[in-house]
């Protein structure tokens, strides 16, 4: 069983009986950074990053999961982390993203709507002639899908 695995299973572990926390992400970089990104449909608190990293770093201890010096790193995916899970989409609905497709072209608009196939992407269309710009609803599948990020408005 990989690093990555079994961290993945211990995060699972502890998050089970909160219905609100998600794993986004573990990663074990080349340098001895274990990377764990976890996530909430109402955000994380630093004391849920606390108790899952005494949770995963006890039992890596306990178990000699890794075998040399590592650093292991519990937060939730920063702001300019592109979305990796559906319910991190679900719950950044109504926010403006850029989507990056994996044919290269970029869309961004606001996010409207998720289904287990697609999103729903409102996008400015082109302008009329003295007017405003039409409001296009856009879907694209997640296949076609190589990256998205939440676009931050200063407004």
């Amino acid at each position: 069983m990989s690093i990555e695995q079994r961290v993945t299973d211990l995060v699972n572990e502890k998050i089970a009986e909160r219905e609100d926390l998600f794993l986004v992400d573990v990663k074990m970089h080349p340098n001895g950074k274990l990377v764990v990104l976890v996530d909430g449909d109402h955000g994380v608190a630093i004391q849920d990053c606390a108790a899952i990293s005494r949770h995963v770093g006890f039992h890596l201890e306990e178990e000699n999961t890794i075998q040399h010096a590592y650093n292991l790193e519990v937060s939730s995916p920063g702001i300019d982390t592109p979305l990796k899970q559906k319910r991190q989409y679900q719950k950044n609905l109504g926010r403006s993203v850029s989507i990056k497709q994996t044919d290269g072209n970029k869309r961004e608009g606001k996010l409207l709507q998720i289904t287990d196939e697609a999103v729903s992407l409102e996008e400015k269309g082109k302008k009329e002639k003295g007017g405003k710009a039409q409001l296009i609803e856009s879907f694209i599948p997640f296949d076609q899908i190589a990256e998205t990020k939440v676009l931050i408005s200063f407004k």
